[in-house]
């Protein structure tokens, strides 16, 4: 590699910070054993830790290097007690979205071996889907770190939920690529739109450009689902799914459930693509009550990292960062079946250090 990718690195808040190490970590240790040079560290500060700072939820210039990057890592975002004046959260990482057009949220939901499995069916053990969630739009739109919002005194709020046709059809696209090339993996290459589509306008705007797409793709088996049916059949048969497209909210609501299927959200990886970059983030919040203890799950910052090497492999055309991204799939794979993963989360003895080294260890094997 004659030059190193550029990675905007964003630690964040709480947990934020020991995750986000743990990820470079893991993810330096299986490059190396490719045989390839090391990815390029740029830190940005931000958060709720910075703002209490500075009042600024970003360092200055940090939006315009986070772009220029070739990827975003970021750890977490947020602290409960420091709030805008409104109550809304401090959510630099929503405005990231919104400035590079992240409108593909990924959302991966797999279950591990000796990992807590909700629900007592044994087909919960190969719970193997995505949910993609569009990251830019939908309720969204109205985000307190966009200022959409239509205040009236202390009297109304009004929210707009925007489905656009630009947007919706890139998604889509990418959903159709995503099931095809989890078919071509030995996944069930199906994909299902959830909406709402029997309520909303914008639902059934939104259910037409899938079903104008889906004939581009004859070898991908196509389904709906109102998103109501679709929380119910999460517990009740969630292994019939694969990959789930969605608008955002819908999205940010079911990956959570979905989570808690296979453990929790310290498995919930994340990656958000748009056309020039990607942002990559575990999808937990920044637990406070636990920050600075060594308790947090690293895992899903860890597998977040691996969903980046896959994209830079794409972006760049090296080939061998996606060999790096399967070294790292298949270390957590084997040290959960192996029983080396045991994650304080679950009730077990290791904390963020312990698995971290584990990994390493494991990818050193």
């Amino acid at each position: 590699m004659s030059e190193s990718l550029r990675i905007a690195l964003i630690r964040g808040d709480g947990i934020g910070i020991d995750v986000a190490d743990a990820a470079v970590a893991i993810i330096d240790r299986a490059m190396e054993r490719i045989g390839l040079s090391p990815l390029a560290y740029e830190p940005i500060l931000a958060g709720a830790g910075y703002f209490a700072d500075t009042g600024k939820d970003i360092e200055p210039g940090g939006e315009i290097r986070a772009g220029d990057a070739d990827a975003i890592f970021l750890g977490a975002i947020g602290l409960p007690s420091i709030r805008h004046a409104d109550g809304t959260e401090i959510s630099p990482h929503l405005r990231l979205r919104d400035r590079f057009g992240l409108y593909a949220g990924v959302r991966p939901v797999k279950a591990y071996p000796n990992a807590p499995q909700r629900l007592a069916d044994p087909r919960a053990a190969a719970i193997d889907m995505v949910i993609l969630r569009e990251s830019t739009e939908g309720l969204f739109y109205s985000a307190a770190a966009h200022g959409r919002s239509r205040i009236i005194g202390d009297e109304e709020v009004h929210e707009t939920l925007r489905i656009t046709r630009s947007t919706t059809e890139k998604l889509h696209h990418f959903g159709f690529r995503l099931a095809q090339k989890r078919k071509a993996r030995g996944k069930p290459g199906r994909l299902t739109c959830v909406d709402k589509a029997n309520v909303f306008p914008a639902m059934a705007f939104f259910r037409r450009i899938f079903d104008e797409i889906a004939p581009a793709y004859p070898d991908v088996e196509t389904g709906h689902q109102y998103v109501d049916a679709q929380a119910l059949n999460l517990i009740r048969n969630p292994w019939d799914y694969d990959v789930m497209v969605m608008e955002n909210m819908f999205g940010d609501i079911l990956s959570d459930l979905a989570g808690g299927l296979v453990g929790g959200m310290g498995m919930a990886a994340c990656a958000e693509i748009g056309d020039e970059t990607g942002l990559f983030q575990p999808a937990h919040g920044s637990a406070p009550d636990i920050m600075g203890q060594d308790k947090a799950n690293p895992l899903a910052a860890i597998l977040s990292g691996a969903l980046m090497l896959d994209y830079l492999a794409e972006k760049s055309g090296q080939t061998g960062l996606a060999e790096a991204a399967s070294l790292i799939e298949d270390a957590v794979q084997a040290g959960f079946q192996q029983n080396r993963l045991r994650p304080m989360e679950f009730g077990s003895d290791m904390g963020t250090i312990a698995v971290t080294r584990e990994l390493l260890t494991l990818l050193k094997d």
